[in-house]
């Protein structure tokens, strides 16, 4: 397992957000819930992306789609930045935790090549 604790890379990113944020003056209306709601719309705007594809896979995707799921995906980031500042949130320390939960939950000698939800496995 590697150990983290919360990385540069999140906190340069943080502080450019906060940033960017208070230049606009718009801490006022970043609550957990609009970031919620923002992170969430974004995160459909990013789906849309893939919708009708017949895989979803990066061969059907070209330049300019790739580019607009890129930013996507930059805006989701960083309202999850935003939302995690907001509930002081390390978000490193956060995913290391899930991890662990996760691998608990789906034991690779258990799960290997099998997607089915953790509640679906067969109690041994």
């Amino acid at each position: 397992m590697v150990e983290y604790s919360e990385g540069s890379d999140f906190i340069k990113l943080r502080e450019e957000i906060r940033i960017f944020v208070a230049e606009r003056d718009w801490d006022q209306f970043h609550t957990p819930k609009n970031l919620s709601i923002a992170l969430c719309v974004e995160a459909a705007e990013l789906l849309e992306h893939f919708q009708w594809l017949q895989t979803g896979g990066k061969s059907e995707l070209n330049e300019e789609r790739l580019e607009q799921i890129r930013h996507e995906m930059a805006d989701v980031l960083v309202y999850l930045i935003r939302l995690a500042d907001k509930l002081d949130v390390d978000l490193a320390a956060a995913v290391v935790e899930k991890m662990t939960i996760n691998r608990a939950k789906y034991p690779a000698d258990r799960v290997r090549g099998d997607a089915r939800k953790y509640s679906e496995y067969k109690k041994e």
